[in-house]
């Protein structure tokens, strides 16, 4: 059931991580702004995921209520999405005098060829890109695929949350459709220019990488601000819980900055520019115009003047919600805070828009 193209008027984006659901919901007037409507985030349970695949579909049920609780949406339809890592994507051509119907069936005629699964095990979805740019006579096609269970897992959570699924979409591309709407912060509105998106969350790194406002290359690794919360816990003799809290508000010896922070802030750059060579070495010679940092580690103490030193590349953190309006229940100060975390959720919400 991927929907790549035909979202329902007021999905709520809806972002499924291994540690927390971040919900947001947005709306738009007639002149085209944007407003903020509802955000909230629910801690998941541990179990709930495990290595980006939903391992307890109860658990995330739980979290999925909490969130809907917490932010008091009336809306009922969300975009989700699956992890890039478990998605096969192609891009194929096809003739461009095919119809909508003729080139559903065409695809499904030819799937096999490009899926290394059975496709009655497969979730199989496409979206047309443009005329080919060597034959007018043919256009691009992307083929998206992933194995059912990461999408009905996901549906199956929903469910049990009293919600329904608008569109299951891919992790970088709600990614890439969040970075959209920040074109406007940057030189030119970020025309031929190229952007690395490093969104680094709880156990998974993306380093997604934006040349004129379209993907060029996607790499997940495992990284992630978990190893720092560990790292307090271990140090300090504190729970998961409370060290996730120090880490966040502080009150940490004077010591976490040389004995903790530093160490894991190197790690972070060694693991973007680990990302970044593998960038460099798959052909695509484009010569980076700067570094956006999201997740919840670019909410991490210094971390975007650090990151700017070691790699020595222009560093921004995340806001997609900067030219945006904001509801009177929306406080202005936790939504900053929160969002380079809410990058994938921005992008899931906006697809309300397309």
């Amino acid at each position: 059931m991927f929907q790549l193209q035909r979202p329902k008027p007021g999905l709520l984006g809806i972002d499924i991580s291994t540690a927390a659901v971040k919900l947001l919901e947005l709306s738009r007037d007639k002149a085209g702004l944007i407003r903020v409507e509802a955000c909230a985030v629910a801690p998941l349970a541990p179990g709930a995921i495990v290595d980006r695949t939903v391992a307890n579909v109860e658990l995330l049920g739980d979290a999925l209520k909490a969130v809907v609780k917490q932010s008091g949406t009336r809306l009922k339809t969300a975009a989700v999405a699956v992890p890039t890592s478990a998605v096969i994507t192609k891009i194929i051509t096809m003739p461009a005098s095919l119809g909508d119907d003729e080139l559903e069936l065409q695809i499904e005629l030819e799937a096999d060829r490009y899926i290394p699964y059975p496709l009655d095990e497969v979730s199989l979805d496409f979206e047309v890109q443009g005329p080919n740019a060597r034959n007018a006579e043919l256009m691009d096609v992307l083929i998206v695929a992933s194995r059912k269970e990461n999408v009905d897992d996901r549906l199956a959570a929903l469910d049990l949350a009293g919600l329904r699924a608008g569109v299951v979409d891919v992790e970088s591309y709600a990614l890439e459709n969040a970075f959209s709407v920040m074109l406007e912060q940057l030189p030119e509105h970020g025309a031929g220019q190229t952007t690395a998106i490093a969104d680094v969350g709880a156990t998974m790194m993306t380093l997604d990488v934006v040349h004129d406002g379209r993907s060029v290359y996607v790499r997940e690794q495992g990284f992630g601000g978990k190893e720092l919360t560990e790292e307090i816990q271990s140090k300090y003799g504190l729970s998961f819980a409370e060290a996730g809290l120090a880490k966040k508000l502080g009150g940490l010896p004077e010591s976490y900055l040389e004995e903790v922070l530093d160490p894991f802030r190197q790690a972070m750059a060694r693991q973007i520019n680990v990302s970044l060579q593998f960038f460099r070495s798959s052909g695509a010679n484009r010569q980076l115009d700067r570094l956006l940092l999201a997740g919840g580690c670019a909410q991490i103490r210094g971390i975007r003047e650090y990151l700017e030193t070691a790699l020595e590349i222009p560093t921004l953190i995340a806001d997609p919600f900067a030219g945006m309006a904001l509801a009177n229940r929306i406080k202005a100060p936790t939504l900053r805070a929160e969002a380079p975390a809410l990058m994938v959720a921005c992008g899931l919400a906006l697809r309300s828009f397309d």
